[in-house]
């Protein structure tokens, strides 16, 4: 405490009627005339009554305030201070402090503007406040403010409290400020305030700075190089990380909890286990073992590489455990598709008295989304609502997805509809959820309105975009898709590129997905798996082969996807040896365990080349039932090779399945037997589909022209060219019969004349939009027709001869199935090609990584569908536009704004 000069202190005192009996002593004089010390004797003074000028009455009240508030009641502490006759700035600091750390940051800033002298205490504590409750933007406006008023100058407190609030929302610009006020300040070799500074600079992104501040600091501690190392982790400067942590060790600073987590995460950016198990050992050697946080940071290094034994032995080995550790290990097991174990921890977890409010909500609501369990869903969306989690943002995240992909599109909207922050992620779940169960319109309109809120998407949105435009083969959609993803920067991206090249596969765009493929900076297993599906898409099975060639020589390892196209491409060559050789090196060589679609692949491949011998032994010993895709398979090849023993049996199994998704078994049971010219049995087949219930998919074409879609269905003639339309294949019809065509009457499976056969098998509805693509198209350009069943095997040889006859490249693809019945023709060679369309295609969502097609399961759906799209087009201007169909005649401009074009 300061000395005072005997007269005031006296006088002081006097005044205050607080002067003991016996006078302050005073220290002789020394010889220069000042006194030596000042002894007051017999008397003792607060510090408290300095601070409040020697008024005993407000000391006193502070005292009382300072008890209540650290009992925490608050209420009654704002009394007493509301009573208080003269308050001072000790009080109210006080008073905004305790609101300010019981989160009510309301009733401190009401406190703070009612104040008319403030000091720089008084500043930091309100700056603090909104520092600490994730508001960063306001503790920096409150800065301003308190520079602006020159009151007291900030302190170093002041700037460590500002700067520890800096998150990813506060520009760069603002820390800059910032800083120059600290060098204004003198507080530029200040240790706490460089860490803090750097660190603010870390989370800006801005680590050249955070670089340069590093070197210039004369002092550095392990928090220097934590906030640097953590920085460089985030911004996936993972090698430099290391290095940073290196030169830690070197000048012998002692590693803390948060080395070890930004290490380790690091170890997981680089996909270095080797790294991360050394930085294991050191943990050990360091003793850091014990720590939770520690800890945790290793069980997510273990669980993101896979190794979800190593993470469970830790986990059971750590001596404590917190509710983070749950998450991770729970989180851990649902990666790892163990979805049961997972259950079985959360349940667990519940017993425990850790925070539910930080129980793993997100990752159950996604394990609930991905087994389509809505009872499970609904269940934690319950918990969540209980303890407020459905708050965080994570968390409706995932409830958007859990809802959406289960099909309840209401609840999906309306918990979307709640969320407080709506970032890409709910919009990107919504759309990818209605393109998944087929809804490609509707995914497409969530986009457009995600444009309009003003939300840029992000590489997962496009993914979703582009698998629309896919589905519906807008080739011309898809261009102007791929237009955007390069003006947002995602075209280095290797998610957005992967799904780039497919949506050109699909959209029969063979050459433009492999010049995407060779484009590409990076590659990862996805890429390649895109490229093999690409080849697969168009029966290029030579292609295929060799693209996962020279993927093994590229140092990656194929994964379950690769085997699964490699054996479709396989399967729909008729490359038998081929195809059985690499579903054998899964296990073999590989250590890929084959699933159910590998099995159903292999089965159908065997079906196709007439080996049902060796398919039934596989159907007897394979680890799975077989399920409604396989015994489609064993059904359709039956058909082709004339196997109506085995067909019989496959039917049964699929009659008597509970639910079968659509009346393709029955059509198929249905052809067999007229085939065979057993019209009685195809009579009790129909029966039997109309006592189920079952009913058969109109079949529907439809092509892209000018960018407007027109759709067909057989024997259409609504379409206002109709005319034109039949004049062009009776012309086509002559010249293929001048090429050797005949008809083949057993894909008109009526019991009709032949004749009448003739006439409905020349007017199915790809070949009426093949004909409209020809009268409407330039010469020589290609041409893609979607529809939503399979082309007989008739129209397939048919299209064939077109493309030969018209020089043209014609995919007609079915939209039910990625690898799709096209018919092309090398213009170079004159060469055409084939995938092998009369052998019915199956096993095939999975063959594209599991991509949901579209289902037009009725033709009231289908005009529905074209409506909605069709009311879309007056109301896109700047953004990517949805294209529309219509019926026959009615049209749609698909057009999504300027540059439309991707760059070449």
């Amino acid at each position: 405490m300061r000395l005072l000069s005997p007269s005031i202190t006296t006088k002081v005192f006097q005044n205050q009627s607080l002067v003991a009996a016996a006078r302050p002593q005073i220290a002789p004089r020394s010889r220069g005339g000042c006194y030596q010390h000042l002894c007051i004797r017999n008397f003792a003074v607060d510090p408290r009554m300095i601070k409040t000028g020697f008024d005993p009455s407000t000391s006193r009240s502070n005292f009382l305030l300072k008890h209540l508030v650290s009992r925490g009641n608050l209420s009654l502490a704002r009394n007493v201070f509301d009573q208080m006759p003269h308050k001072n700035v000790v009080s109210t600091n006080m008073l905004i402090s305790s609101y300010v750390k019981s989160g009510n940051l309301s009733r401190a800033r009401e406190l703070f503007d009612q104040m008319v002298d403030r000091t720089a205490v008084t500043w930091t504590i309100i700056i603090g406040g909104y520092s600490q409750h994730n508001q960063p933007k306001r503790a920096f406006e409150l800065y301003a403010e308190m520079r602006y008023w020159g009151t007291d100058p900030p302190d170093y407190v002041t700037f460590a409290t500002l700067l520890s609030g800096c998150d990813d929302s506060i520009p760069g610009k603002f820390v800059v400020q910032v800083h120059a006020d600290i060098v204004k300040f003198g507080f530029v070799s200040t240790l706490i305030v460089c860490n803090s500074l750097v660190d603010s600079y870390c989370k800006c992104h801005c680590l050249d700075l955070a670089f340069g501040l590093f070197k210039e600091m004369p002092a550095r501690d392990s928090v220097t190089f934590n906030a640097l190392i953590t920085g460089y982790t985030k911004d996936v400067k993972n090698e430099e990380a290391i290095q940073l942590f290196i030169e830690m060790q070197t000048l012998g600073l002692k590693p803390t909890e948060f080395t070890f987590a930004a290490v380790l995460c690091a170890s997981i950016g680089l996909e270095n286990i080797a790294l991360g198990q050394q930085v294991h050992g050191f943990v050990l050697k360091t003793n850091f073992v014990w720590n939770v946080f520690v800890g945790n940071a290793l069980l997510d290094f273990y669980s993101k590489h896979d190794c979800i034994k190593h993470a469970r032995k830790l986990f059971d080995e750590m001596p404590e455990l917190d509710g983070i550790s749950y998450n991770v290990i729970i989180t851990g097991y649902a990666w790892d598709g163990q979805y049961e174990e997972s259950l079985h921890l959360f349940r667990e977890l519940q017993d425990t008295k850790f925070d539910r409010r930080q129980f793993p909500f997100a990752t159950m609501s996604s394990i609930a989304a991905n087994t389509l369990d809505l009872e499970m869903g609904r269940q934690i969306h319950s918990q969540a609502i209980v303890t407020t989690a459905d708050l965080e943002t994570s968390v409706g995240n995932s409830l958007v997805d859990m809802y959406a992909k289960c099909g309840r599109y209401e609840e999906a909207n309306s918990v979307f509809a709640n969320l407080a922050y709506r970032n890409s992620v709910p919009w990107t779940a919504m759309i990818s959820a209605y393109i998944q169960k087929g809804l490609p319109e509707e995914g497409l309109n969530w986009f457009k309105d995600m444009r309009r809120a003003s939300i840029s998407p992000d590489q997962a949105t496009f993914a979703s975009v582009l698998r629309a435009s896919a589905n519906l083969a807008l080739l011309s959609l898809g261009k102007q898709f791929h237009s955007c993803i390069i003006r947002s920067g995602f075209m280095s991206n290797v998610f957005s590129g992967s799904a780039l090249l497919d949506m050109y596969a699909k959209c029969g765009s063979i050459k433009e997905a492999i010049q995407t493929f060779r484009e590409m900076p990076d590659r990862n297993i996805v890429s390649w798996n895109a490229l093999l599906s690409a080849y697969a898409l168009v029966g290029d099975a030579e292609a295929t082969l060799r693209s996962f060639k020279q993927m093994l020589d590229s140092g990656l390892q194929p994964d379950s996807v690769s085997f699964l196209t490699v054996i479709t491409a396989c399967s729909h060559r008729g490359l038998i040896e081929e195809g059985l050789q690499h579903f054998n090196s899964m296990t073999q060589i590989y250590k890929v365990v084959p699933k159910k679609e590998h099995y159903a692949s292999v089965v159908d491949m065997l079906c196709r080349s007439g080996r049902f011998d060796e398919a039934e032994k596989l159907l007897a010993h394979m680890p799975f039932e077989p399920d409604e895709i396989i015994w489609s398979s064993v059904l359709n090849s039956c058909r082709i090779h004339k196997n109506q023993e085995l067909a019989k049996r496959a039917a049964d199994s699929l009659f008597n399945m509970n639910k079968l998704r659509d009346a393709s078994a029955h059509i198929t049971m249905s052809n067999i037997y007229a085939e065979a010219g057993q019209w009685e049995n195809v009579g009790k087949v129909k029966k039997a589909m109309r006592e189920r219930g079952v009913k058969k998919v109109p079949a529907y074409s439809w092509v892209d022209v000018k960018h407007k879609v027109h759709v067909f269905s057989a024997n259409d003639k609504t379409h206002p060219r109709i005319e034109e339309i039949m004049r062009k294949i009776d012309m086509l019809t002559h010249r293929m019969e001048n090429e050797g065509y005949k008809p083949d009457l057993r894909c008109a499976l009526h019991n009709e004349d032949e004749e009448m056969k003739v006439e409905s098998l020349k007017y199915h509805s790809e070949r009426l939009a093949i004909a409209f693509a020809l009268i409407s198209t330039p010469e020589g350009s290609p041409i893609v027709v979607m529809k939503n069943l399979r082309a007989c095997t008739d129209c397939h040889a048919a299209i064939k001869l077109i493309s030969k006859i018209v020089g043209r490249e014609i995919t007609v693809r079915d939209s039910n199935r990625p690898v799709p019945q096209t018919s092309r023709v090398n213009l170079g060679t004159a060469e055409a090609t084939t995938c092998s369309a009369e052998i019915p295609l199956t096993c095939d969502v999975l063959v594209l990584q599991a991509v949901a097609s579209i289902l037009l399961d009725a033709i009231e759906y289908l005009k529905e569908l074209l409506q909605r799209i069709n009311d879309l087009h007056n109301e896109l201007e700047a953004t990517p536009q949805v294209p529309d169909a219509a019926r026959g005649h009615r049209t749609v401009d698909e057009s999504i704004g300027e540059d439309s074009s991707p760059a070449e």
